[in-house]
């Protein structure tokens, strides 16, 4: 679990986040959404560390982040998965290549052991075919997979996942929402999404925030924000064209 108590995050005099707290459950896929510009880009960022918070607290399972010296930030980092909006595969590197370089840049296993755990996960995402294929010689959606099993490779506690269905398809994104959600729950993960997408948001999202202009509105789950009550939710849920299809239905 990720805990978030009274965040604030200025970049010189403007102000991106304002005093938010929330918990991320293990096991579920906790969402944050909101309009671009909203501040959620910049809270996956001061999770993952890229960015120090002005004031506030981050606990990752009772572990403060203010009171980390550099090995445990260090050790915090190794527990951390992350699945890139654009997969971020390297293009001169095999399927196994790329599933298989967290392990070669971070453990000490043989290159037996790698390939054999790098395998594993290659085919929990179903893409035993395309071991041998470079990015460019698979799919969109079949290179987010590969970003999925290299950001779980290592068994990370926490999974962060920035906008995982950008440029999909529906049909797709729908496979790698539910591929994202089931590897949650096998793997017990504090997986945290970062989305303004609202088929995400119906399919998967267990935990969701809504951020405006950095702060944070509303918390619920996929069932509750389709009758959240507040208006600058409903704003947001309602431009969906799924969203209208369902309340029509």
């Amino acid at each position: 679990m990720i805990e978030i108590k009274n965040i604030f995050k200025s970049f010189g005099l403007s102000e991106v986040l304002n005093d938010i707290s929330t918990k991320f459950e293990r096991g579920k896929t906790n969402l944050i959404i909101g309009q671009s510009g909203s501040g959620k880009t910049v809270l996956l960022k001061c999770l993952l560390g890229l960015y120090s918070i002005d004031r506030g607290e981050l606990i990752y399972d009772n572990i403060y982040s203010s009171k980390m010296n550099d090995e445990e930030k260090t050790n915090i980092k190794k527990e951390m998965g992350m699945v890139f909006q654009g997969s971020a595969l390297f293009d001169s590197m095999t399927v196994l290549e790329n599933v298989r370089f967290p392990l070669d840049m971070l453990t000490k296993y043989s290159e037996k052991e790698k390939n054999e755990i790098a395998l594993k996960f290659i085919d929990r995402v179903n893409l035993n075919d395309a071991i041998n294929k470079l990015p460019s010689e698979i799919s969109g959606g079949m290179q987010k997979r590969v970003g999925i099993a290299r950001a779980v490779v290592l068994n990370p506690k926490y999974l962060f996942c920035d906008e995982p269905n950008s440029g999909l398809d529906p049909k797709t994104a729908i496979v790698i929402d539910n591929l994202i959600q089931e590897i949650t729950k096998e793997y017990n993960i504090t997986t945290v999404i970062n989305s303004h997408d609202m088929n995400s948001v119906i399919e998967i999202g267990e935990n969701i925030i809504f951020l405006k202009e950095g702060i944070k509105l509303w918390q619920g789950n996929n069932k509750e924000i389709l009758n959240s009550n507040n208006k600058e939710v409903e704003d947001f849920v309602y431009s969906s064209e799924l969203v209208k299809k369902l309340r029509k239905n």
